[in-house]
């Protein structure tokens, strides 16, 4: 497979993105735009900490149950979630059952519910100058960067769970702090990802 394939309608798209058409979706209307919101981030942070050491199209197929389980990923909701959610959680099918993963994302709930400038602002803080060109094939696309790797080291530091380096990096690609589309990938390449993410507000969800 090329890094770059045209799908079924004649796009040019990163190969990963034209594999199935969950993936293709996901690529052109989700991946690498700018998202606004400490609940729609902390909820793409969950997803990308599932995610470890598993598939994203596994979590993808399960987003609406995950939706379901975590209460729309609503920040202070989970925050106040007890061993009996716990329970619950792991007796959910409809999730990745792992107690580790599903404590961590009670512990990043409870910890982003107590941060001073809110969950959009710190995450935003941490967005890379742009880049002067779109990578040219997945060899040139990074697993981390400093910036991932400050981004980790500060959300340990106030109690963040399962955000390594590597997390980390995936969230900035999914939420548009970096643009990791392909330089001749149809999807837009004029929206500043890293530009808007620095002005990451608590005042909206969604894209």
């Amino acid at each position: 497979m090329t890094d770059l394939v045209n799908g079924p309608d004649g796009l040019p798209r990163c190969a990963w993105g034209a594999s199935t058409p969950d993936y293709a979706v996901y690529h052109d209307e989700e991946w690498g735009r700018p998202l606004r919101g400490d609940d729609a981030l902390y909820e793409r942070l969950t997803l990308e900490a599932f995610q470890s050491g598993l598939s994203w199209l596994t979590i993808l197929r399960k987003r609406q149950a995950f939706r379901d389980a975590f209460a729309g990923f609503r920040i202070e909701s989970v925050a106040r979630y007890g061993e009996s959610d716990v329970a619950r959680l792991m007796a959910d099918a409809g999730i990745v059952r792992n107690r580790a993963k599903i404590e961590a994302a009670i512990a990043n709930a409870r910890a982003a519910s107590v941060l001073p400038e809110g969950l959009s602002a710190l995450l935003g803080s941490f967005a890379p100058p742009a880049r002067a060109a779109r990578p040219r094939s997945f060899a040139e696309v990074p697993a981390t960067s400093p910036e991932s790797a400050a981004m980790a080291k500060a959300l340990k530091k106030r109690g963040f769970r399962f955000v390594g380096p590597t997390t980390a990096y995936a969230l900035m690609q999914a939420t548009g702090m970096v643009d990791d589309h392909l330089a001749d990938c149809h999807v837009s390449g004029d929206r500043p990802g890293c530009d808007r993410a620095r002005h990451l507000r608590r005042d909206g969800i969604g894209t």
